[in-house]
């Protein structure tokens, strides 16, 4: 199918699958059709713009879920439309994840954010300077992010604890503290942490401490080999446009900082959770959401072209029209994700792609001002 057949066929699936959400909202208890058209006229807006095979998304309200959907096609070659049910990659939005499980540990007593983090990874060698969960957190630790064709390892980890192997032996890129710079090999290092301090393997930890109590019913571990239902295929596109198949890579190494998948209607659940504080105490949320700094006072700015975003512990945080939003984005193969919040409206959307390098943020803010009837 080229390019031109296979966009056309996305935009027409995407044409009958809006006609038939917005007549089965009318008979339900979310939002109102007026505002379910609006989203997705930016929705289409957007996956025609960006030529965006298969999208879905929830809408929280009121620590509700108020609303979800899918879009396009989850797979092309085989014709299957994107659901709500739809399966995608999550990407970094596993490393909010991770940071709870951590935060509730600390809250217990057993794991403390400020011990050398071979206190609970005693194989971990030891560097220049002390490493802390905190600086883990807050992605202030030194320790680096993918190297070379990393990112498109295909081998299968069957630990965690194996995963650190490509980098444990590597030098810090700084003193832990002076500077932010994003790593999910840090991530990697906090869940062999929580397995340390729980006595459980990562999985178990988060199935039973976080999917559980917050209703997650599909959210699990991404693994290639295994047959995941509704699991999405995913695309990448060529300079000119053109969507080709992703390539393969196996998340097994990295699990806690990108290796997780689920549906929009799982995140939503953790959302709804999360800000209503069944996963953490209040107290607990105030510093994740809080921006962290760095040794001299500064606070942490994650990108010179946006100065107002920072990063707490575990999330993204800046301000939108007067209003704290806090989020994590996903991207690699096979999908562009995006969680985000306003907590202090009591919202949430999640919205789920499977094209690489997709941009999902400005999605994300068209959709809250459209819910919260802002101009």
């Amino acid at each position: 199918m080229n390019l031109q057949r296979s966009s056309l066929a996305c935009h027409v699936l995407l044409i009958l699958l809006t006609s038939v959400s917005l007549s089965l909202a009318q008979s339900s208890a979310g939002l109102p059709p007026n505002v379910i058209e609006k989203i997705e006229r930016v929705i289409t807006a957007e996956m025609t713009r960006q030529n965006i095979p298969g999208l879905s998304i929830a809408v929280v309200t009121d620590h509700r879920m108020r609303w979800s959907n899918g879009y396009g096609m989850s797979d092309i070659e085989n014709f299957v439309p994107a659901k709500a049910s739809t399966v995608y990659r999550l990407g970094s939005i596993s490393k909010p994840i991770t940071a709870v499980a951590v935060m509730q540990l600390a809250e217990e007593g057993r794991l403390d954010l400020d011990a050398p983090i071979q206190t609970y990874v005693p194989g971990f060698p030891r560097k220049p300077w002390p490493i802390s969960a905190r600086l883990l957190l807050s992605h202030t630790s030194g320790i680096r992010h993918y190297r070379g064709d990393e990112i498109n390892i295909t081998r299968q980890y069957d630990t965690l604890a194996a995963g650190l192997e490509i980098f444990k032996a590597d030098s810090l890129l700084f003193q832990p503290g002076t500077r932010y710079s994003y790593s999910t090999y840090g991530y990697n290092l906090l869940g062999v942490a929580v397995e340390g301090a729980s006595g459980l393997f990562f999985a178990e930890y988060l199935r039973k401490h976080l999917f559980r109590p917050a209703g997650m019913d599909h959210i699990r571990t991404d693994n290639m080999y295994e047959i995941i239902y509704n699991r999405a295929q995913g695309y990448r596109k060529l300079q000119n446009g053109e969507l080709r198949n992703s390539d393969p890579a196996n998340t097994s190494y990295k699990i806690p900082g990108g290796g997780l998948c689920s549906t929009v209607e799982d995140l939503a659940k953790f959302a709804i959770a999360v800000q209503i504080e069944s996963l953490v105490k209040r107290e607990t949320l105030v510093r994740m959401f809080s921006p962290q700094k760095i040794s001299d006072g500064r606070v942490i700015r994650v990108n010179p072209q946006a100065p107002e975003r920072s990063y707490g512990l575990g999330w993204f945080i800046a301000e939108y029209k007067g209003e704290k939003e806090v989020y994590h984005s996903g991207g690699q193969q096979r999908i562009t994700t995006m969680l985000y919040m306003q907590p202090g409206k009591k919202f949430a959307v999640v919205i789920m792609s499977n094209l690489e390098n997709a941009g999902l943020f400005g999605v994300a803010r068209q959709v809250s001002d459209i819910v919260l009837s802002r101009p």
